[in-house]
């Protein structure tokens, strides 16, 4: 099994994983981390990261970043995205299925529960203090969550182009999140086919070189028997 990122499972490896990941085990692990959450769909990415990378061990940090760059694509919210591509990668269907309902359950229960309260008391100052709490460390998740996914994508000085491109098209040109996942792939088809063509160049350069090196050390090598031919025809010439 092959992935965008490079990194490689056997089939005995992720038989390993789908076996230990039951349905009820991914319910409550998006069902803790749809708890927890505060602050809209990226603020769940983190916990989901930690969740599925450190804790469990489902997914590696590559194959996550690869699918939250497919969950981005897609339409709908960017948390329940991701926890039907992870829960879908880990499980198949069921695991999509556990996934979503996990993460989609606390806030549904809550809500449920607290709508009347919230709707009345949603200005107070009190519940206006916690919020305010709330945000700068959603912040500070969302930093620490771009840190570790960054840390294990960008590994090559041009891999910051596309960093690069996807900040401009985000911010400066105001294009949506799918504009920039679909640029950023087409930055690297056209990347992967320079670099072949470069490399092929390369190695036809290389051969050239080596035949051409071949090709004179048998010469050099013919020149004495050569020499020596022409020395026994003026023996006899002279004689």
């Amino acid at each position: 099994m092959y992935h965008a990122s490079g990194a490689i499972k056997t089939k005995a490896q992720t038989d390993t994983r789908t076996n230990e990941a039951r349905f009820t085990s991914i319910f409550w692990s998006f069902f803790k981390i749809g708890a927890f959450t505060f602050g809209g769909g990226w603020a769940m990415i983190p916990l989901i990261r930690r969740e599925l990378v450190e804790r469990r061990r489902w997914l590696e940090d590559g194959e996550f970043v690869d699918l939250l760059a497919i969950a981005q694509s897609g339409p709908g919210p960017i948390a329940v995205n991701t926890a039907t591509v992870t829960g879908y990668k880990i499980r198949g269907k069921v695991g999509a299925v556990a996934a979503v309902l996990g993460a989609a359950m606390p806030s549904f229960l809550v809500i449920l529960a607290f709508a009347s309260v919230l709707v009345r008391y949603k200005n107070a100052p009190a519940i206006d203090a916690v919020f305010r709490g709330m945000r700068p460390a959603i912040l500070g998740l969302l930093v620490a969550a771009v840190w570790q996914v960054g840390k294990n994508s960008v590994k090559r000085a041009t891999d910051l182009w596309y960093v690069l491109a996807g900040a401009v098209l985000l911010f400066v040109l105001r294009q949506g999140p799918v504009t920039a996942v679909f640029t950023a792939g087409l930055m690297g088809v056209v990347a992967g086919y320079i670099e072949r063509r470069t490399a092929a160049v390369k190695a036809k350069g290389q051969d050239s070189t080596t035949e051409g090196g071949s090709a004179s050390a048998r010469t050099q090598g013919q020149n004495p028997a050569a020499v020596n031919q022409k020395s026994l025809a003026g023996d006899r010439d002279t004689d």
